[in-house]
């Protein structure tokens, strides 16, 4: 097998005080047996995992995926793997995760290509190496092995703080390239990742949040007319600008990473955007006291919900006390769920929220658009 050294890459990696958390699914897992058998290794390697099935891959990112080999499934993974090495003591600056999502040869022809994403994470960075693979012109041990040579030479990058110089140099075919991203995060964004820091302006000026605004908390994946529309709405209704805010953590799923960050904040084009750690709204109410928020029908719902609290009813109503005291008001819009348009007035919800509740009526606002076929149909037009 024509992999890296494992002894020099070890080394390498304790020297630059590193500590790896590793995800592989659908190729590159030979890499793993590669490093864990290298005397030493058990000083830099915390974790490392083969999650095969699509079940075991969306228990690790909090539910199904749009693909199970892309880009974004590399970044998610090795978010939750840099998580990971997070949760087993690695401080933010030691933390590095990576991952592995690859689509190979398998003994049924495959009608689509052959495929192998790594992404990279560290507090400074985030990096994914695309390549493609010319089709059965490998056998699948070969294809494995190409898979976790290009996991261990991005690996070998780390020490150096850079993306990669070069990757697989003399083993590709011709018309092969490798495809190398890297998004590198500004200060503010990777105290955010860090924890130590709760909010950060994306767009706009150095500010520091403040109380009594009309907030639009939100994933905004994709921003759309719908959250367009809203937003307008809302203004007229509250009588003031209105202000974004994404959080880059959640309740149930890897923290965005800085590439998905940037995606995401270039879809306000100058519009007031905080990015926050604010994964829940009680932690949204920390940052912007006494403001006014504008939701839809789902997120209202789920402010009362124990399984967004632990599983816990007593934190579910302490948190809607929090709320009800705490938000100046809440803007709720209906959606269209099966072709039937929920009124907002209408859905479940306990006394002190209804209270400082106003519910934009379907005369008011209406418009059936789905984040998730929006986000299908940009995938079905993305490369690779």
């Amino acid at each position: 097998m024509h992999l890296p050294n494992p002894i020099i890459l070890i080394e390498s990696l304790e020297r630059a005080n590193a500590r790896i958390a590793i995800i592989s699914t659908g190729g590159g897992s030979a890499a793993l047996a590669h490093l864990v058998s290298t005397p030493g290794a058990s000083a830099v390697v915390l974790d490392a995992a083969i999650p095969y099935a699509r079940e075991a891959v969306d228990r690790l990112l909090g539910g199904p995926q749009e693909s199970y080999c892309s880009s974004r499934a590399a970044r998610r993974l090795a978010m939750a793997a840099w998580q990971q090495a997070r949760s087993l003591g690695a401080t933010p600056e030691q933390a590095v995760g990576i991952a592995v999502a690859a689509s190979l040869r398998t003994r049924q022809p495959k009608r689509g290509e052959h495929r192998v994403f790594v992404a990279l994470q560290t507090l400074r960075a985030t990096t994914v190496a695309a390549l493609v693979l010319e089709k059965d012109a490998r056998s699948r041990a070969e294809e494995e092995e190409l898979a976790a040579a290009l996991l261990l030479e991005c690996l070998a990058s780390v020490p150096q703080g850079a993306a990669p110089a070069t990757l697989l140099q003399g083993r590709l075919r011709p018309g092969e390239k490798i495809m190398l991203e890297q998004a590198t995060a500004p200060e503010p964004w990777q105290a955010l990742l860090a924890g130590s820091r709760q909010s950060a302006l994306a767009i706009g000026s150095e500010a520091e949040p403040a109380g009594d605004q009309l907030v639009f908390p939100g994933s905004f994946d994709p921003l759309h007319d719908g959250h367009r529309l809203m937003a307008r709405i809302a203004e007229e209704i509250a009588e003031r600008p209105l202000v974004y805010e994404l959080s880059i953590a959640n309740v149930d799923k890897p923290a965005l990473d800085y590439q998905e960050i940037a995606a995401r904040a270039a879809q306000f084009r100058g519009q007031p955007l905080w990015l926050t750690q604010a994964a829940t709204f009680v932690e949204k109410l920390a940052i912007f006291p006494m403001s006014t928020f504008v939701m839809g029908a789902d997120t209202f719902v789920r402010l009362a919900e124990p399984k967004y609290y632990g599983g816990s009813q007593e934190a579910a109503d302490r948190a809607v006390r929090t709320i009800a005291d705490n938000a100046r008001g809440l803007i709720v819009f209906g959606r269209a769920r099966d072709g039937v348009f929920e009124e907002p007035a209408t859905l479940p919800a306990p006394e002190p929220l209804r209270r400082i509740a106003y519910f934009v009526s379907q005369r008011e606002f209406r418009i059936d658009i789905s984040s998730t076929a929006l986000r299908r149909e940009q995938l079905a037009c993305e490369p690779g």
